[in-house]
């Protein structure tokens, strides 16, 4: 694995840690859940063969400090952040946006916003459940989550929030053998866990994207999902938007975190969709 080289940002209530790999056309990779850069270190160099790959830890997260920790959270907050780091690191050519669970959410409000500065969005399942039939079922399950994490502490509420995204009647998984490097990153972001749960998920999860704008640049858009996660929460909004557009939904190797579980498989993968 290549050494990337790391800077800092400073946008507006934060400092953003990011990392740069490779050369060519700019290829920005933001991350989901409390992975951060590091996430993407599976897949990273196998894109820096084609692409100057930037990713980041998003602001409040691992080596993105918060100015104030108890900020509000909100998505055109982040989106806005990724965009400066676009413009810091390719402030003239159009760049290619890769996003995954929370992270995707950021993609798919970035290009409402600035469509003409993104090439192409990959969104490989955005939990923005508010595009669901059934969206007042999960309202309620996300204010249940805060009030056991309010309550009962982070391990009862992930408890709870990790049941709701199973497809229902599913057992809790059995835990999974994670290569070497995911096994270390895991153990240093529980520590972000708690922010993550109390902060993103909730104001993250209420977001309504802009439909009619984004099925105008469905063109610009990969809507894509696990090949495992069939059924599950985060799965279903992605294959709500693909049918609603008449995009087709596009399979990733593993599940919700294919890119950890399946690096090389999900590496090659989104080769061949960015390159599409």
């Amino acid at each position: 694995m290549s050494t990337p080289t790391t800077g800092r940002l400073r946008v507006d209530g934060a400092t953003l840690h990011y990392e740069v790999r490779g050369e060519g056309p700019p290829l920005l990779l933001i991350p989901g859940g409390t992975g951060g850069a590091a996430s993407f270190d599976g897949v990273a160099d196998m894109l820096a063969a084609e692409y100057t790959v930037a990713s980041y830890d998003p602001r409040g997260l691992s080596r993105s400090p918060l100015d104030d920790p108890q900020a509000q959270q909100r998505v055109a907050r982040h989106a806005d952040d990724a965009f400066r780091l676009l413009d810091l690191l390719s402030p003239d050519a159009p760049a290619r946006v890769v996003g995954c669970s929370s992270g995707a959410i950021v993609a798919l409000h970035m290009l409402t916003e600035r469509p003409e500065r993104l090439e192409r969005v990959v969104a490989h399942e955005p939990p923005v459940v508010e595009v669901l039939p059934d969206a007042a079922e999960h309202r309620a399950m996300l204010a249940r989550v805060q009030e056991t994490f309010h309550r009962d502490g982070l391990l009862p509420a992930a408890a709870e929030f990790a049941a709701a995204l199973r497809r229902p009647g599913d057992p809790a998984p059995a835990p999974v053998e994670l290569p070497p490097q995911a096994r270390a990153r895991a153990e240093r972001t529980m520590a972000d866990m708690p922010y993550f749960l109390g902060s993103i998920v909730p104001s993250f999860m209420a977001y309504a994207p802009d439909l009619d704008r984004l099925e105008a640049l469905k063109h610009r858009l990969v809507l894509a999902a696990g090949a495992d996660s069939h059924g599950e929460l985060p799965y279903r909004p992605a294959a709500c938007l693909a049918e609603r557009f008449g995009t087709g939904l596009v399979h990733f190797p593993g599940g919700h975190t294919g890119l950890t579980t399946h690096p090389a498989e999900f590496g090659d993968m989104l080769r061949k969709v960015l390159a599409a």
